[in-house]
């Protein structure tokens, strides 16, 4: 009998450790859950068809190791649910009731209305998910500055959609920190770009010219649009996200003159090549980690990427060279849009 009772105890000992471990596992399970996944699955049935191709695009990168590239897919399926859920909510049948929403949204964005600071995303990481967010920042300022005279000029729901875009940026910045990751990696030696968009405005200006001007005229307006941020954000101090914009623009402009392709062997060498030079080391190379994987993606562009988007990457974490004094420009060509559209 007492046999009996010992064995009992035991077995109700272990049962407990092993419900007790369980537990554990579970509890740790929980506090470690991917904001990312999360925020995947808590967005899958608000999500419109036209976005679900992008949504399972992100899962496919996520599954596949690109993590930086789907935190950059699902920022825009993101901001898309961000502006429907405003734009649900409010209405602006007359411009009077338009601009006392503005002035509302004056007060609820009123903190990321003044000037952005350098460093106002320095907890934010790894490199590319802080310039992601600096490149957020002063949108806010911009949709809700744009907004008002947008009203104004065209019809109310128009300037409420650019009111929606604020709120939307305003979202995008803390989803940023919400998916931010501490590494142990050391920040990018990132500075001032000013010489390198200089020299990338005049390869613009000078591919300027029919018939592509004429041909590929939105994709010129799009890559101007994207170097007038880089310039801005270089201006505010905020490195990272100029550094972003500066290798998007120098994307786009790759689109415009495509170089010459290479080879599906060639392409993977150059692809581990850079793969290799990016982990190596104790520099966070995220920003550059983020092109390269949209490259390994499959994307049409991964030619562009590898042999110009990437060098220029690597480059401009280098030493800037002094500037040389060039002649005084005699005409200024300015292509104007509305922001970010």
């Amino acid at each position: 009998m007492l046999l009996g009772m010992k064995r009992r105890s035991r077995v109700l000992l272990v049962l407990a450790l092993v419900s007790t471990s369980a537990c554990d596992r579970v509890s740790v399970a929980f506090e470690r859950e991917d904001p990312l996944t999360a925020e995947i699955e808590s967005s899958r049935e608000q999500v419109k068809p036209k976005d679900q191709p992008a949504l399972a695009r992100a899962e496919e990168d996520l599954h596949a190791g690109r993590r930086l590239l789907a935190v950059q897919r699902f920022a825009g399926i993101k901001e898309n649910l961000a502006v429907a859920a405003y734009l649900g909510q409010h209405r602006a049948g007359q411009l009077s009731d338009f601009e006392a929403e503005w002035q509302r949204m004056g007060g609820v964005l009123q903190a990321d209305l003044g000037k952005p600071s350098p460093q106002a995303f320095k907890d934010v990481e790894p490199a590319a998910v802080r310039a992601l967010a600096e490149a957020a920042l002063p949108q806010i300022r911009g949709y809700y500055e744009a907004s008002l005279e947008y009203g104004r000029n065209t019809m109310p729901d128009q300037g409420l959609y650019y009111l929606a875009g604020a709120q939307a940026q305003r979202d995008l910045t803390a989803f940023y920190r919400k998916v931010s990751e501490p590494t142990s990696r050391q920040a990018p030696p990132v500075r001032s770009l000013h010489a390198e968009l200089d020299a990338l405005e005049t390869d613009l200006l000078t591919a300027y010219r029919p018939p592509a001007s004429i041909e590929k005229h939105g994709q010129f307006i799009g890559a101007s649009s994207t170097l007038k941020e880089a310039r801005e954000l270089d201006a505010a101090g905020l490195q990272y996200g100029a550094l972003l914009r500066y290798l998007q623009a120098a994307r786009q402009l790759a689109a415009i003159r495509p170089a010459a392709p290479l080879g599906a062997d060639a392409l993977a060498r150059r692809m581990k090549e850079i793969d290799a030079r990016l982990s190596a080391g104790k520099v966070d190379h995220s920003l550059g980690r983020l092109f390269l994987e949209s490259a390994q993606s499959g994307v049409e562009d991964a030619g562009a990427v590898v042999q110009d988007v990437l060098p220029r990457y690597f480059a401009a974490l280098e030493p800037g060279k002094p500037e040389r004094a060039g002649p005084a420009p005699s005409v200024t060509v300015t292509l104007v849009r509305w922001p970010y559209t």
